[in-house]
């Protein structure tokens, strides 16, 4: 078998650093599974696990393949046992979270990606709230966000609903589709082509896998039917996995996520229009409670800002600070690792905590 990595999305810049490693070969991630990843090479998919050195020199999870790397080979094909993988190419864009526990660490959801479609349904899933918290994630990825509003065919006040995701939508396309008649699927189908990557985020139940079955014209992914009780489908996706879409273009499904917890986020970009408005409080540190002259107050009062908006705004900052808190702190466990002199630790942890405070 013969494929031509172009329609995965391989172009310049990775073949440039792929020549780095003489005598290995180049594959995208397919599929992730525990210990267990599938790749495409240039020979097809194959069965691939990570060299021993890779796994020892790793020291965030976050560094480890991910569907949608592109990663660096023992072998083209599987004739002689399953493939290692050496080394993760540089990404150029990735959507994270936090690692479900209480360590700080950091999972990656899909990898060199150029656009998320942040999928919600239009029924008892709707949370204005949850869209704001994958629009802090994704527009920190560097993909472009997009916000797909599923089962439009289940709604009784589209142009209500249509209306409050305008209040936090700012600067996205917003689609509205149904797979049911594939009502909206052309605008869906405009930011595929060849080598384009979506990934498809949402929390379970909000149909994803069944639209990516009708862009697939096929049932590649298992489905379940909807709940009578609720209007929520049941999510059936287990893992993470890349797919080839007819016509070209390559969509990510991925597991649904009912807890979304941020490890990396862009809150400017997402809250915009709050930044803003705290330019014009008449001091530069008004924490916006009993300072006088507050805009962000006073905005609320007069109906131009939603105050539910604002104390999630508050909640995803603190949520923001804390994990860069930790992150800095598993930075200087690292540097512990490598200097044993406590002189040189301190030295390092000076500087450290100086680049920091810049």
């Amino acid at each position: 078998m013969n494929i031509n990595l172009k329609d995965y999305g391989l172009n310049e810049r990775f073949e440039q650093e792929a020549t780095m490693y003489d005598g290995l070969f180049l594959a995208r991630v397919s599929e992730q599974h525990r210990e267990l990843y599938k790749v495409i090479s240039e020979s097809g998919e194959i069965d691939a696990g990570i060299s021993g050195r890779f796994s020892y020199d790793v020291q965030d999870p976050i560094s480890l393949p991910a569907v949608g790397d592109w990663v660096i080979i023992d072998r083209p094909d599987g004739s002689f046992g399953n493939a290692v993988i050496h080394h993760v190419l540089t990404r150029k864009s990735v959507i994270a979270r936090q690692s479900a526990g209480t360590i700080n660490t950091g999972q990656v959801i899909a990898s060199n990606i150029d656009t998320i479609f942040i999928c919600m349904s239009l029924n008892a899933d709707f949370n204005l709230r949850r869209i704001e918290r994958y629009l802090t994630i994704a527009w920190d990825s560097m993909a472009a966000p997009v916000i797909l509003l599923t089962k439009s065919d289940l709604c009784h006040d589209l142009p209500h609903m249509l209306d409050e995701i305008s209040s936090v939508s700012m600067g996205v396309d917003v689609i509205t589709c149904s797979s049911e008649n594939e009502y909206g699927f052309d605008r869906i189908k405009a930011y595929l082509g060849q080598g384009k990557t979506i990934a498809f985020v949402g929390s379970s139940g909000v149909g994803k896998s069944t639209l990516i079955n009708r862009l697939m014209g096929k049932d590649v992914l298992l489905t379940k039917s909807i709940r009578e009780d609720d209007g929520r489908g049941r999510h059936a996706t287990t893992h993470r996995q890349l797919l080839l879409v007819p016509g070209g273009g390559i969509v990510i499904d991925t597991p649904g996520m009912r807890e979304l917890q941020i490890y990396t986020g862009n809150l400017s970009k997402t809250f915009e229009d709050i930044e803003e408005i705290a330019t014009r409080c008449k001091f530069k540190n008004c924490t916006h409670e009993t300072e006088p002259c507050c805009a962000i107050r006073e905005a609320i009062e007069n109906g131009r800002l939603s105050r539910k908006r604002f104390e999630n705004y508050q909640k995803l900052q603190r949520e923001v600070s804390y994990s860069a808190l930790n992150y800095r702190q598993l930075e200087n466990e690292k540097i512990n690792r490598m200097f044993g002199g406590k002189d040189e630790m301190k030295r390092m942890k000076d500087y450290v905590k100086k680049r920091n405070n810049r």
